[in-house]
């Protein structure tokens, strides 16, 4: 057949269909309770991170206001993809629209993308308290933070706008069925019937850009703090210099863990079983949101003791 007759037999769907777990559809309701359960102690702990911020007068610090930009980002990502899981998990609502299914991924890479500046933003934090104390204040102002957000924000923007068009323009041949209850750019473009060559160079300059550059400056960071750390005479001094990094270290590890090993999944370990997928597509999403608050709120003695008092009394 003509490649002109093909490509007119082909066309963009109206829907495409996302899936839950494979194998286990007659159990669906069953398993949507510990997601209930996941997205509900997500949404409230990073609500409580923020009005705990927000409302306590010493915590208007540096640390603290790139805290509440992570519980910003991770409130968006729980957000974005509640409905069509939770929707599919319930009642079985698996088809989205394709202009809904894009919209979706641009939100789900791009508060990915901006959670990794984030962290990057907090590794810079740190690096500036523990090796620059003096000149702590006077670095980081509040002007100086809004910008960095600001910043931050725009290059995610900036970096995934392009994908939902990128991918508007493919054909799509059949009914395309996606592996995840939401819908992600590496999983879209593979259904396409054409050339996704651009589609894959562009979504890996992308990550590298992104991901790449923000992990490398991070792994950096801490080896300018290690190498402060390990000059300070007092053994319990670096402890305590080395403890306020801990929160962080888990946030970096929560965020950029899942991420990595499911990029790698979906462009290289096509072989892997589905069900291995589906898992690691929730854990990339769930994890960082439910695990961050909790972290946080059991290593920062300010955090720990306003979430006592409100609470206790």
């Amino acid at each position: 057949m003509p490649l002109r007759s093909l490509e007119n037999s082909s066309s963009i769907p109206s829907t495409f269909l996302l899936s839950g777990i494979p194998g286990l559809e007659h159990i669906h309701i069953w398993i949507s309770i510990p997601l209930c359960i996941t997205y509900l102690v997500s949404i409230l702990g990073n609500c409580m991170i923020l009005f705990i911020i927000k409302t306590e007068p010493s915590l208007h610090e540096p640390m603290y206001l790139f805290l509440s930009m992570l519980a910003l980002t991770d409130l968006g990502l729980s957000l974005c993809t509640l409905p069509t899981v939770l929707g599919i998990f319930w009642v079985g609502a698996r088809e989205i629209h394709h202009d809904a299914c894009f919209a979706q991924l641009f939100f789900i890479h791009c508060l990915s993308f901006l959670e990794s500046s984030v962290l990057l933003s907090m590794a810079f934090d740190r690096f500036v308290a523990i090796c620059r104390p003096l000149h702590y204040a006077s670095i980081l102002t509040n002007t100086v933070i809004g910008r960095i957000g600001l910043a931050s924000l725009g290059r995610s923007v900036a970096l995934i706008f392009p994908l939902p068009f990128m991918l508007k323009r493919f054909p799509y041949c059949g009914f395309p069925v996606l592996s995840h209850s939401y819908c992600l750019h590496q999983e879209v473009m593979q259904l396409a019937c054409a050339d996704i060559k651009a589609n894959n160079i562009y979504g890996m300059f992308v990550i590298v850009s992104t991901v790449g550059v923000d992990s490398l400056l991070i792994l950096f960071s801490y080896a300018l703090i290690l190498r402060t750390v390990l000059s300070i005479a007092s053994r319990s001094e670096r402890l305590k210099a080395l403890n306020t990094c801990v929160s962080h270290i888990c946030a970096v590890l929560l965020f950029y863990t899942p991420m990595i090993g499911l990029s790698i999944i979906h462009r290289f370990g096509k072989q892997a079983p589905h069900l291995v997928q589906v898992v690691m597509g929730f854990v990339y999403l769930l994890s960082p949101p439910l695990m961050n608050p909790i972290v946080y709120s059991v290593k920062t003695k300010q955090i720990r003791d306003r979430v006592t008092r409100a609470f206790c009394y």
